[in-house]
């Protein structure tokens, strides 16, 4: 299961069922349908033999994903009919940390710990590098009033670790998928006819669901306000068009929550805040983020 103690303090963790998946898929991926093997480490580490390992960090950055390591840990020593693995967890996810630093401690069988050697690493590795990537944007933005928010734009099947590594760097998460928000975009518009028809035809069918519309003109925007939406994703505008629109919103509506979306950087996200605006959504936070890298020291044997 996944690790109370590792979890970012504060937050309910991403969807253990969603976890469970991951790494079903993965060991697959790795060790050929259930229970599979590791020709390797089966061949040559009895499974009576006992060892200790330390996950550790090969450069600074921010932990997350390690509530996956006892899930992986688990998932082995099942298919492998050996005892589990113990993990002790000695910084919970969301921690800022240097090159060297000892994330956790484990210990158990050896072939457990080898076999779920690289499965762990790619799950912890890749949060790690979307919550330190986030933590930069974060730290931008601090003192203006502005969130960083991720998108869809998620790998395939990682989409509650990917978003809760978000959570993990500081960030927030705007919404989980098409069924929870409706998010009006350009193509919704055309096959509506108009702003104002798509989002009745949203309020209409799903009257439950809250409505975010995109806008790239401050024409857009404003019908979109008056149309009932409370969310509007300001795409692509340069700062002064921004802030104009910002400005215009505002005088109509304060209650709207307003995003900035599309050419985003870090050296402009200040700039950007200073518009006014609620929200900073950034697709490179799960899409174009750099792993952390993590490795599994096991300790020589005596």
């Amino acid at each position: 299961m996944l690790d109370a103690s590792a979890v970012l303090p504060g937050d309910p963790g991403p969807d253990p069922a969603a976890i469970d998946r991951v790494v079903t898929a993965a060991l697959d991926e790795d060790l050929g349908a259930a229970p599979g093997r590791d020709v390797t480490s089966q061949a040559t580490i009895s499974p009576d033999e006992q060892g200790v390992a330390d996950l550790v960090a090969r450069a600074d950055g921010v932990v997350a994903g390690l509530i996956v390591v006892p899930v992986v840990l688990d998932a082995v020593a099942e298919r492998l009919g050996l005892a589990r693995a113990v993990v002790d967890v000695v910084v919970p996810d969301g921690t800022a940390v240097t090159r060297g630093d000892v994330l956790a401690h484990l210990r158990g069988p050896v072939q457990v710990l080898l076999v779920a050697e690289r499965t762990l690493l790619n799950l912890a590795s890749r949060a790690s590098g979307v919550a330190t990537h986030t933590r930069r944007w974060a730290d931008a933005l601090a003192g203006t009033g502005a969130l960083v928010l991720d998108t869809r734009k998620t790998t395939p099947g990682l989409r509650a670790l990917e978003k809760y590594a978000v959570r993990c760097g500081g960030g927030t998460n705007k919404r989980m998928g098409l069924y929870d928000v409706a998010m009006v975009k350009d193509n919704h518009v055309a096959a509506a006819g108009s702003v104002t028809a798509a989002v009745r035809a949203v309020q209409e069918r799903f009257p439950d669901v809250a409505i975010q519309v995109e806008a790239d003109t401050a024409e857009q925007a404003l019908e979109a306000v008056a149309a009932g939406a409370r969310f509007l994703l300001l795409d692509n505008m340069p700062t002064p068009l921004l802030g104009d629109v910002v400005a215009a919103v505002r005088a109509v509506d304060d209650t709207v929550e307003l995003e900035a979306t599309g050419n985003l950087t870090l050296d402009r996200a200040r700039e950007v805040a200073t518009t006014g605006v609620d929200y900073l959504s950034v697709g490179g936070l799960t899409h174009s983020s750099p792993i952390l890298d993590l490795a599994l020291d096991l300790a020589p044997t005596p």
